[in-house]
C-alpha cells in the first residue's frame, strides 16, 4: 500500500470511529481480561447477542483469578447459550496459566495460550497493550478487500497473509487500538456483507469496489465445506428423576459432553427412522432414541434432571429430554 494512501485511510477511519463508535461494555477500559473474554464471545456471534452473556459471565467471573478457580462445569454453565463450547474450555485452561504466569503483553506470546488464535492474540495485544499489530477477522477481510478491490482467495494462507500485511500497515501507529476497533466497527455497521451503507463510509471516495461496481462480489465467497450426515443412536435411561450419562467419545462433534450411552456412524443418506434432527457446523445429525433399563451402571454417572444444564448445557440435551417427556405423555 502506498504510504500516502495508508495515511489517508488511517486519518479518515480514526475521525469516523471517534464519532460513531458504539458504547459497548468491553470498551470502557483497556483491561486485557475483559477484552479477551469479549473477543472470544464475539466469534461466531453478533454484538447484540453477546452483550447479555458477557455481562452475566463477567459478573460471575470478574477477573482471571476467579475464572481460574472455577470448575469446568461452572464455566460451561455460564457459557450456556453461546455454543462452540470448546471456546469456554480453552479460556478456562488459559485462565489457569495466566493467573499464575501473568498476562502476556505481546501477540506472539499470547498465541502460545490455548484458544488464542492470530486474531484474538493481536486484538488483545493491541487493544490492551497498544502493540502496533493489525487484526484480521471477517469484517476486516471484507473492508480491505473492497477498498482495494482485491479478488483474493482470502481463506488460503498466501492471500490471507496479503490482507494481514495491509492490516498491520494500517495499525503501525500509536493509535493502533482505535484503528483496529475502527476497522471492526466499520465492517460490522457500515460495510456489511449485504446492502452496505456506502454513503456513510469514511472510505467511500477511495473504495475500488464501489468505483468498479464490485461491492456485491467482494470479498470472494469461500467454497462451501461438504456436509456430513450422521446417525446417532442413544440409549436413554431415566429413573427417580435422574438420567444416566457418559462422556461422548463416539462422534467428532459435541465431544466430551455428557450424553446418554450411544453409538454413532457417518451415513450416506438420511435415515428412514429417527426421532430428532440436530445440526452442528457441517454435521447434520439424525438421532434415534431407545429407552432402556441398564443392566450395569456406575453410581457416579447419574445426574439430577433438575440441574442437568450444569453438566450438559447443549440445546441437543434439551431436545432429548423433551422428546422423552413427550413419549412418556
Amino acid at each position: 500500500m502506498q504510504k500516502k494512501l495508508a495515511e489517508e485511510l488511517r486519518k479518515e477511519l480514526l475521525n469516523w470511529y471517534r464519532v460513531n463508535k458504539r458504547d459497548l461494555p468491553w470498551r470502557k477500559n483497556r483491561d486485557p481480561y475483559s477484552i479477551w473474554i469479549s473477543e472470544v464471545m464475539l466469534q461466531q456471534t453478533t454484538v447484540a447477542a453477546v452483550v447479555p452473556y458477557y455481562e452475566k459471565f463477567m459478573s460471575h467471573f470478574p477477573n482471571v483469578e476467579t475464572l481460574a478457580r472455577a470448575s469446568e462445569s461452572e464455566v460451561l454453565e455460564m457459557w450456556a447459550g453461546l455454543g462452540y463450547y470448546s471456546r469456554a474450555r480453552n479460556i478456562h485452561k488459559s485462565a489457569k496459566l495466566i493467573s499464575t504466569q501473568g498476562f502476556p503483553q505481546k501477540a506472539e506470546s499470547l498465541l502460545e495460550l490455548p484458544g488464542f488464535g492470530p486474531y484474538t492474540s493481536r486484538a488483545v495485544a493491541s487493544l490492551s497493550y497498544n502493540e502496533a499489530v493489525g487484526v484480521l477477522d471477517g469484517n476486516v477481510i471484507r473492508i480491505l478487500s473492497r477498498v482495494h478491490g482485491f479478488k483474493l482467495n482470502w481463506w488460503l494462507p498466501k492471500d490471507r497473509k496479503q490482507l494481514q500485511n495491509l492490516s498491520d500497515e494500517l495499525a503501525s501507529t500509536k493509535y493502533n487500538s482505535e484503528i483496529n476497533q475502527g476497522m471492526m466497527e466499520l465492517g460490522a455497521t457500515v460495510c456489511t456483507p449485504k446492502k452496505p451503507l456506502c454513503l456513510l463510509c469514511p472510505w467511500k471516495t477511495k473504495c475500488e469496489a464501489r468505483k468498479n461496481n464490485l461491492i456485491e462480489l467482494l470479498p470472494l465467497s469461500k467454497p462451501k465445506q461438504k456436509g456430513e450426515l450422521w446417525h446417532w443412536q442413544m440409549n436413554v435411561h431415566i429413573k427417580n428423576n435422574k438420567i444416566y450419562l457418559e462422556k461422548n467419545t463416539v462422534t467428532p462433534f459435541l465431544t466430551n459432553l455428557l450424553f446418554p450411552p450411544s453409538k454413532a456412524k457417518a451415513v450416506n443418506k438420511k435415515p428412514m427412522k429417527y426421532d430428532l434432527k440436530h445440526s452442528v457446523t457441517k454435521y447434520d445429525i439424525y438421532i434415534q432414541i431407545h429407552k432402556i433399563v441398564l443392566k450395569k451402571s456406575l453410581k457416579s454417572n447419574w445426574f439430577d434432571l433438575n440441574t442437568i444444564k450444569k453438566v450438559n448445557h447443549s440445546s441437543l440435551m434439551t431436545k432429548i429430554l423433551k422428546n422423552h417427556n413427550n413419549q412418556v405423555e
